[in-house]
């Protein structure tokens, strides 16, 4: 079998074999391929696409390139959940202790943050002892002992994507379909759950910018689980503006308390019922989403899901008298406030600029080597829909940064203030099963 062939094949828009494939990954990653063929057939692939067995198969061979987490010790259905990122996406800390509290079972690993969109690690490292690197066997033994676990992946999972995803960002092909779901449902696949619930959200703070293209996504992944076997289902979700009120590490666990308290903002606990409905489901929890719906509300009325949260933090070494006491927390040096020059409503938030200044202000890293202030960050006080006076605050700024008006100027201009009254648009738009 040659290279060449199968670019040329792809190239002239015919569909590979699952030998061809699992050639292509092979070389991919122990280094026989060279990179020039790769990126030449990343391009075939942006351009001919692939269908959903190529894409299925992908996928596969990608998740078997490295370790596969073998979670057959735990007992019950593993649940896992993904979000393709945002700005102030903080439902990871408030819906899995939830549905673990209902009596699901939740393994999870995750991420760590990059450019705008946080991660959900760094908000957990914001708690001072917590350790969210483990081994996979302390990894099982919590999931058995609590049914919660979030953990970083291993460094040896997946590297076929680690490879594909640095050369498709010099390549102009980060934008393939195919590239983009293989390369999010290979890890969720080697992490070994046996079903998926994915966040695909969109707008401005989001990577897909529009409705079509995350319901394109959406359903290119689902598709990929129900090939290999896993129950997968997604909800797409709206980024035009930021999640919640908060963005930044130590201001986003402090709102998930409030929260799991029943004091959070309506937007994130509609998502954390909706999303929670499904994944009782599909640990078979729940009869159906409604009933679901109702077991998530009732874990935030009797308090459930917030002591998972402390059960979760004080298995992985935390120190709970920070969640038991969030005045705890450091708080950044500086709280500037950014006021409305006029009156009116608040008609359109440049959700992207907020996070990607939130990241400048210490609160998210630009490369994998930048260091986190974790109290750094930025507090909404008003959001779309809502009516402003002239110099009232519109949100808040934590800085232990000594110069920032740039700063400062570029977040007041990210607020447009309109005369007439404008409607919030929906947070879930569809749900795929």
């Amino acid at each position: 079998m040659r290279m060449v062939d199968l670019i040329e094949k792809k190239r002239d828009g015919y569909s590979l074999l699952d030998e061809e494939i699992a050639y292509f990954v092979k070389g991919v990653t122990d280094g026989s391929l060279p990179d020039y063929q790769i990126s030449a057939f990343l391009m075939a692939v942006l351009f001919r696409g692939m269908n959903e067995e190529e894409t299925a198969s992908l996928t596969l061979h990608m998740a078997q390139s490295g370790d596969l987490v073998d979670l057959d010790a735990i007992k019950g259905i593993k649940l896992d959940k993904h979000s393709t990122g945002g700005v102030g996406d903080k439902t990871s800390l408030v819906l899995l202790p939830l549905v673990s509290a209902c009596g699901g079972v939740v393994a999870k690993m995750s991420g760590r943050g990059l450019g705008h969109t946080g991660g959900t690690l760094d908000k957990m490292e914001s708690v001072p002892g917590t350790q969210v690197i483990q081994s996979e066997e302390h990894f099982i033994k919590q999931v058995n002992d609590i049914g919660l676990a979030i953990i970083g992946q291993s460094k040896d999972v997946d590297p076929a994507d680690k490879k594909l995803y640095a050369l498709r960002d010099v390549t102009a092909t980060v934008e393939s379909l195919p590239l983009i779901a293989s390369s999010i449902m290979s890890k969720k696949i080697a992490s070994g759950a046996d079903a998926i619930l994915l966040d695909v959200k969109f707008g401005s703070g989001a990577f897909m910018k529009t409705l079509d293209d995350a319901k394109s996504l959406a359903h290119a992944m689902v598709s990929i689980g129900k090939h290999l076997g896993r129950d997968t289902r997604a909800i797409i979700t709206d980024m035009d503006e930021p999640l919640g009120q908060a963005i930044g590490n130590s201001l986003e666990v402090k709102e998930a308390i409030k929260t799991l308290k029943g004091q959070g903002p309506k937007d994130l606990e509609e998502l954390v019922i909706k999303a929670g409905g499904l994944m009782l489901t599909q640990g078979r929890v729940a009869k159906n989403v409604e009933e679901g719906e109702k077991m998530i509300e009732q874990a935030i009325l009797d308090g459930s899901g917030y002591r998972k949260l402390l059960e979760l933090f004080s298995h992985q070494g935390g120190d709970i008298s920070y969640l038991l006491n969030p005045e705890k927390f450091s708080e950044a040096k500086y709280a500037i406030p950014v006021k409305a020059t006029h009156r009116g409503y608040v008609s359109k938030i440049d959700c992207l600029a907020l996070g990607l200044d939130a990241m400048r202000l210490g609160a998210g890293r630009a490369v994998l080597e930048d260091k986190i202030d974790m109290s750094a960050g930025l507090y909404l006080h008003k959001k779309v829909g809502d009516y402003v006076e002239d110099g009232e605050t519109l949100l808040t700024i934590y800085t232990n940064k000594e110069e920032v008006s740039d700063i400062v100027q570029n977040i007041a201009s990210s607020y447009q203030i309109s005369d007439q009254k404008v409607e919030r648009a929906p947070l879930i738009h569809e749900v795929i099963s």
